[in-house]
């Protein structure tokens, strides 16, 4: 699937290396193909208050658009306890 650039999508797969989930909200920054023509994306992810904490590029199927029926939530980013 094709996105459009500067909007928020859903991760549609953890990204342990990140320490993301699937479900995070990411925005694409850059659009990207691959030699073997698999088509990426450059994310940009944000805490709750707007700071950038992570960037990394992702393959296209590691997104999913978001949907009506979803609502957004907060949880930390490290693992408590």
């Amino acid at each position: 699937m094709r996105f459009e650039l500067y909007v928020d999508v859903a991760l549609a797969r953890d990204l342990p290396e990140l320490k993301l989930r699937r479900g995070d909200l990411v925005k694409l920054v850059d659009h990207h193909v691959a030699p073997d023509g698999e088509e990426g994306y450059s994310i940009e992810v944000f805490n709750a208050v707007g700071d950038t904490i992570a960037a990394s590029t992702v393959p296209a199927s590691a997104l999913e658009p978001l949907r009506e029926d979803e609502v957004l939530s907060v949880r930390p980013l490290a693992k408590v306890g």
